[in-house]
């Protein structure tokens, strides 16, 4: 009787243990997304704070932004990796309304190594209407063969030259050493990382349920980078 009595006390002592659900903080892939969105966040605050950025009437006319924090030139050269960020979106019919929650990218192969040699680079790719934001929601982008891209205009240096970077469907930029320019990504692929996009909404959830759909809430880590370019640019104006 006294042994069955310690038994149950055991039972009842370690059975929260066992049947609590674990913790995603504790889930490394899941750190890493919200890294991620915490640095694109970052990146994209930094960015939009200097006098020669990214000009103003670009920001306006873009539908979706994508941001890849810290990519580095090993990562396209050893063992075919990529580098990986979010993309955030206009919400609403034709990309109209406000700034909504980030999805996942990963940004592969191409030029990209290439160029960025051997120190840390930011990316930012301004997607410049419906088209090439609806062709990034679903599938692998191929740049400069699936959407035109072009390197983008920074500062007073644009205005000349705006009417030819508008018939790109997406402009590029880089950041390396504090060095803000435009940079060209033809030849590399943007696509949804359907991985980190589970780990960070859940099993169900894609690019377009996303974006498109507006089903998911910008979780804690991606509101700064949402909320930042709310600020910068909180209407569309074609």
């Amino acid at each position: 009787m006294q042994f069955a009595k310690y038994l149950a006390a055991g039972i009842l002592m370690i059975a929260p243990v066992t049947f609590a659900a674990p913790s995603p903080a504790n889930d490394k892939g899941d750190k890493d997304e919200i890294n991620r969105l915490e640095n694109a966040g970052t990146v994209v605050g930094e960015i939009l704070n200097v006098p020669d950025d990214i000009p103003q009437d670009l920001l306006d006319k873009a539908r979706c932004v994508a941001v890849l924090p810290s990519v580095l030139k090993a990562a396209f050269v050893v063992g075919g990796s990529y580098g990986r960020g979010a993309m955030v979106c206009r919400t609403g019919e034709h990309f109209k309304g406000p700034w909504g929650a980030p999805a996942m990218y990963a940004l592969e192969g191409g030029s990209v190594g290439f160029q960025i040699g051997g120190e840390a680079t930011d990316f930012v790719i301004l997607v410049m209407n419906d088209r090439g934001a609806t062709s990034l929601l679903k599938s692998k982008v191929k740049l400069g063969a699936d959407a035109a891209i072009a390197a983008g205009p920074k500062g007073r240096d644009a205005q000349a030259d705006t009417d030819a970077f508008m018939r790109a469907e997406m402009l590029s930029y880089s950041r390396s050493r504090g060095v803000f320019a435009g940079v060209s990504l033809e030849g590399s692929t943007l696509r949804p990382d359907n991985d980190a996009n589970k780990k960070v909404y859940g099993k169900d959830a894609t690019a377009a349920e996303i974006i498109a759909e507006s089903k998911f809430e910008a979780p804690a880590a991606g509101r700064k980078l949402v909320s930042r370019l709310q600020k910068a640019s909180p209407t569309l104006k074609p």
